[in-house]
């Protein structure tokens, strides 16, 4: 939940940043041109003097220019304070058991879970644990039942030897009773540990390795 903490900071101190950047440097840029009419003004020709539309014309730009970088900078604001909500919001989340749609599955504390559905077209399934090059770990095959299965691995390659808590591909595949492919849709159940901001401005909850945005959540533990 700590790790919240620094991703809000942040951020409002980028808007601010951006903001304060934009309203200096328009500020010079103005300073400039003030300084730039106010010296053509002295030295006009009486006879000669400059047409006043132009001028106008330019002080209208740069009142639009000063209310835009306002604007922005209101926006920029009012982002980091919904950015900050976000993270205070999901702040009850941490520690507690989530079900969240994911293609890996979390290794906790030496066990990773999956939620299958109950038995339909397909009856049965395997299901195969990879690492990130592809490279089976495990597989196991679990009967459907008439309710939800949870599926339990115990963080054991099919050597017998235990892997390092993280993030695991895995893939289900489903048959039925003739041994035809069926489709099944598991879900991942973890412990969900911190709420990060990530660099394009996304909220996602990290369960151990595995990231995932929060509309990717599909039940929360006692909810």
């Amino acid at each position: 939940m700590t790790s919240a903490i620094p991703g809000t900071t942040t951020g409002q101190s980028a808007a601010s940043s951006s903001a304060s950047s934009a309203a200096s440097r328009f500020g010079e840029n103005f300073d400039t041109f003030l300084t730039l009419l106010t010296t053509q003004l002295k030295n006009q020709d009486p006879t000669k003097a400059m047409d006043t539309t132009e001028m106008t014309n330019q002080l209208v730009q740069f009142a639009a220019v000063e209310q835009q970088i306002s604007m922005n900078g209101n926006l920029e604001k009012l982002i980091s304070l919904q950015q900050a909500a976000q993270l205070t919001a999901a702040a009850p989340l941490m520690g507690k058991e989530v079900e969240v749609e994911s293609n890996q599955i979390a290794l906790q504390d030496g066990v990773g879970r999956l939620r299958l559905p109950a038995a339909g077209a397909a009856t049965a399934a395997t299901i195969t644990v990879s690492d990130a090059s592809g490279r089976t770990l495990r597989t196991a095959d679990v009967t459907l039942g008439s309710g939800e299965t949870e599926w339990q691995w115990d963080g054991r390659d099919a050597n017998g030897t235990r892997l390092a808590d993280g993030a695991y591909a895995y893939a289900v595949t489903g048959r039925d009773e003739t041994g035809a492919a069926q489709g099944v849709t598991a879900t991942v159940l973890a412990r969900a540990t911190a709420a990060e901001r990530q660099s394009d401005g996304d909220l996602k909850l990290v369960l151990g390795g595995v990231v995932v945005g929060f509309d990717a959540v599909r039940s929360i533990e006692g909810e």
